[in-house]
């Protein structure tokens, strides 16, 4: 039984070799691999860019996509002080007021020097430790806090080894002085569909998929996990295994003779949701970047992309397709919009508001898994419990933790394979 047909669903899929059923509550596959149309415009659940490690997934993507895919190299920005400055911020220095290089540069000098310190205990010992107060102040500490939604403080620094650059001070100084190797971090380059948007990628793996062997809208009941049955629409499925890419929390709701103990556990798991604006535009954004990271707290919103800037097909000739990720997770909306309008502007996003053709709300729910103090324990009980009852939950949500596409693929591979091997009962 797979439970969930986005990537990772899909992926488990195509590498089993034992019968399966994929159960999607959705009327199609792909999960939030998905791309929406609006008046020539496409949109993607924010930011899809496909980052591919690994030469396995690259070459399985690219033999089912071949010339439908292109590759671009990442244009990332920052806007900060007033300025925008290339990414990552704390390995390019250069451009910002002179005072703001200098308390960076000295704060992450104290840190090589300072080396008696007790290890970091949350993310923001974490950014202080390895960054400096500094950088800290004008860019890790409030664009992390808008992200996330809870302040670095109440997050672990589990999370970001492979996701936040470190440059060394070589990197840091040349950086200040305009000198330094702009390309640093895990998605310098990515793969995305000619046409389409990402979802053009997920229909693609979807088609490889038995449709035979998939139900489109339709919901699990419920799990038996002593009895190893799924509950599906009045039947009572027997399983040799599950593969579950739904949320972590909602995998435990449903199964109906899951321990108090892992019941607890999973009401300590913590997320925060993605309100963001797909934004369609009149004239062509001024910008040529691919997004903006805005750690500024008087905005409203911690990034924009602009889809069209890393391919033109995404929006009709003379016009932009934007996203706009908000921190604001509560105001209401008429005013988010106005507010968001108003920074686009400021940040040379858009010429003016008249550029504006529609900003359409919509939300992630989850988004961010909270790395919190409660979260390592927690999953130490959860997922014991889940795999010696033969239940894989896996990818980003059902594994609980902040991943890429690409690693969703690979989770649904290797626990196909996991489960190829296990001996029938």
């Amino acid at each position: 039984m797979i439970l969930g047909g986005g990537l990772t669903g899909i992926s488990a899929a195509l590498h089993l070799e034992l019968p399966y059923l994929l159960i999607e509550r959705e009327g199609r596959l792909g999960g939030l691999a998905r791309t929406e149309q609006r008046d020539g415009h496409y949109f993607d659940h924010t930011g899809h860019w496909l980052h591919l490690r690994s030469d396995d997934m690259r070459n399985w993507v690219l033999r089912l996509l071949g010339e439908q895919m292109v590759e671009v190299e990442r244009r990332a920005r920052i806007y900060s002080s007033g300025v925008t400055t290339l990414y990552p911020f704390q390995a390019n220095l250069h451009g910002l007021p002179a005072e703001v290089v200098s308390e960076c540069l000295i704060g992450f000098v104290k840190t090589l020097l300072d080396r008696g310190r007790q290890e970091p205990r949350n993310f923001e010992e974490y950014i202080l430790h390895h960054f400096g107060d500094g950088i800290a102040k004008h860019f890790m500490v409030p664009y992390n806090h808008k992200l996330w939604g809870v302040h670095p403080r109440e997050i672990t620094s589990a999370w970001c080894q492979r996701f936040v650059p470190r440059p060394n001070m070589e990197q840091v100084v040349a950086g200040a002085v305009g000198a330094g190797p702009a390309q640093l971090g895990y998605n310098v380059k990515f793969l995305y569909p000619k046409q389409g948007g990402i979802e053009t990628m997920a229909k693609a793996l979807a088609a490889e998929v038995d449709a035979e062997s998939t139900r489109l809208n339709t919901t699990v009941d419920g799990i038996e996990a002593g009895t190893r049955k799924v509950l599906l629409g009045g039947e009572s499925l027997a399983y040799h295994a599950v593969i579950s890419s739904i949320p972590l929390p909602r995998l435990i709701e449903l199964i109906v003779d899951a321990p108090d103990a892992v019941r607890q556990a999973a009401g300590k798991l913590r997320a925060t949701p993605v309100r963001y604006l797909n934004v369609g535009t009149r004239r062509p954004s001024p910008l040529d970047h691919h997004w903006v990271y805005v750690p500024e707290q008087r905005l409203p919103f911690y990034r924009v992309g602009v889809f069209s800037n890393a391919v033109a097909s995404l929006a009709p000739a003379g016009r932009s397709s934007l996203y706009v990720e908000l921190s604001s997770r509560t105001a209401p909306e008429e005013q988010v919009v106005r507010e968001s309008v108003q920074g686009l502007v400021e940040m040379g996003v858009v010429g003016s508001a008249e550029d504006i053709a529609f900003a359409d709300m919509r939300v992630i729910d989850p988004a961010y898994v909270v790395f919190d103090d409660a979260y390592e324990a927690a999953l130490q009980v959860i997922h014991p419990y889940l795999e010696q009852e033969r239940i894989y939950s896996r990818g980003r949500y059902g594994a609980w933790i902040y991943n890429s596409m690409e690693d969703s693929l690979l989770a649904g591979k290797e626990t196909a394979e996991l489960v190829n091997r296990l001996a029938p009962e």
